[in-house]
């Protein structure tokens, strides 16, 4: 069947809900952290961090917006302490099942802090940091959301912002139907992941939103299980 990818779906996920719980809301999150791991996505977000920070040796915070079970940032924890860096962690997430089962699962890492925040709301807009992750986060909002938070982590952020999303195209939601199966993956899994492959991006959508929000120092490349790797350095 014909499926048209030429504009990014209006269709709202089950997650997009900041009240829901439950054992099937924990069990999405942990197969979208194995999933993500699996197909390389953690090791894209560290790439693009590793460039932010390739020759600083000071203090770093960085933040990742829509942290889900935390996973990235155990991932950065991990890298940070094989490289004596110091660093800060700290989760953000609308829904505070997801916040604490994030805070469970990384009970054995001080350097990890997680908030409870609506990045839409004043607190969010209030936290200093050096760098911004937006990993498979970036697709949920909509078109004046996404202006809006690209200005906000370029003022917000010291030195730069990672994002890491998705390539909207059919044969992506092709696989990921095959994904799916091989998976077993829950009935939230398998919607919300269709549904966020059709909320992803054309490369020339991130361009236009680089030269609308006038982010000058910046790098978009495809990565394989199409992902866009979107890199913007925010120091003068």
């Amino acid at each position: 069947m014909f499926l048209n990818t030429t504009y990014r779906t209006t269709e709202e996920e089950i997650m997009d809900d900041f009240s829901l719980e439950g054992e099937e809301l924990r069990d999405a999150l942990d197969k979208i952290a194995s999933i993500n791991q699996l197909l390389g996505g953690n090791q894209l977000t560290l790439q693009g961090v590793k460039q932010l920070i390739s020759e600083k040796k000071r203090k770093l915070t960085i933040v990742d917006v829509g942290c889900g079970n935390g996973d990235m940032l155990r991932t950065l924890a991990d890298y940070g302490a094989k490289n004596n860096l110091e660093l800060d962690l700290i989760g953000i997430d609308a829904n505070a099942f997801t916040i604490n089962h994030a805070v469970a699962l990384s009970k054995q890492y001080p350097t990890i802090s997680y908030q409870c925040i609506d990045i839409f709301e004043k607190e969010f807009q209030e936290l200093q940091y050096d760098i911004v992750l937006c990993t498979l986060t970036l697709h949920h909002f909509k078109t004046d959301q996404i202006n809006y938070l690209l200005q906000l982590f370029a003022k917000q952020a010291k030195i730069g912002i990672v994002i890491n999303d998705l390539h909207r195209t059919s044969i992506a939601y092709r696989l990921f139907q095959a994904v799916c199966f091989v998976f077993r993956l829950n009935r939230m899994s398998r919607e919300d992941g269709l549904v966020s492959i059709l909320r992803g991006f054309k490369k020339k959508e991130l361009v236009a939103f680089s030269k609308i929000n006038n982010l000058k120092n910046h790098s978009i490349q495809w990565k394989w299980a199409f992902r866009y790797q979107w890199i913007i350095k925010t120091e003068i």
